[in-house]
């Protein structure tokens, strides 16, 4: 619907295409890109400024995650019913148990008891599952990079807080924080969230700016989870960065939220 949206506005839509460089982009009045700091460090970093380059070069990257795929035969057995009409559950006990499930992964350990991020789309989209049929993902946190694999200790979450979740297994797809990358270079390390979320990366994402959407380079953009508001399902960051475009390109002043 989007694609369609935009190519009835005159736009073009083009894939299968690798861009390494700023030479691989036609000419443009703005070049937007949707990249981690350190894919945009890679294809555009030659042309950039040094300062702007330095920041991008010592931009911190963010926990990795071990991700779990599934396909059930059956709902997830909740000792608690109300997660049965959440399409997003949170697995991890304590405060106090999450709160160490992170430390231990800033510290560069994989968590003893994961914190998980469960999702369940199946019950709220019928289409993404045969009748009577279950899909499932769920993802811990883990040091960047992290190489190890999480299943047994993402299921142990699962099956202490669905005892029988495990029988209810018809497949599983694991991807490691390497694998997260291969799928797509912008999870540096398996990091989803465009960076770590510092305080200071909150404010300076991923340079000390106040339009952190504009590059060092006049007419390139940045408009990804690498800068503010920082990762989430929200596209504040291209929202934001398109109205920077229309106000340097098009003098069209408007405020950005």
């Amino acid at each position: 619907a989007l694609t369609s949206l935009f190519c009835s506005l005159g736009g073009e839509v083009h894939t299968g295409v690798s861009v390494k460089s700023l030479e691989d982009v036609p000419e443009a009045k703005a070049v937007i890109f949707d990249l981690s700091a350190k894919q945009l460090l890679k294809v555009a970093g030659d042309e950039f400024p040094t300062r702007y380059r330095g920041w991008l070069g010592r931009y911190r990257l963010g926990a990795g995650i071990f991700k779990l795929d599934y396909a059930l035969d059956g709902p997830v057995p909740w000792k608690e019913p109300a997660c049965l009409r959440a399409s997003t559950v949170h697995l991890g006990g304590t405060f106090e148990e999450i709160a160490e499930s992170e430390r231990e992964v800033g510290r560069g350990k994989p968590p003893t008891n994961p914190y998980v991020l469960v999702a369940q789309h199946s019950p709220f989209d019928k289409t993404r599952a045969p009748e009577g049929k279950e899909t499932l993902w769920a993802y811990c946190h883990v040091p960047n990079g992290y190489k190890g694999d999480m299943t047994e200790k993402i299921e142990a979450q699962l099956e202490r807080f669905a005892p029988g979740f495990r029988e209810r297994v018809l497949a599983k797809h694991a991807m490691s924080a390497p694998d997260m990358e291969r799928y797509n270079p912008n999870y540096v390390g398996g990091d989803i969230n465009g960076g770590a979320a510092t305080l200071w990366q909150l404010v300076a994402r991923p340079a000390p700016r106040l339009l952190p959407y504009r590059t060092g380079l006049k007419g390139v953009y940045l408009c990804s989870a690498s800068t503010p508001p920082s990762g989430g399902v929200h596209g504040m960051g291209g929202y934001n960065a398109a109205k920077t475009v229309l106000r340097d390109i098009f003098g069209v002043q408007i405020s950005l939220n």
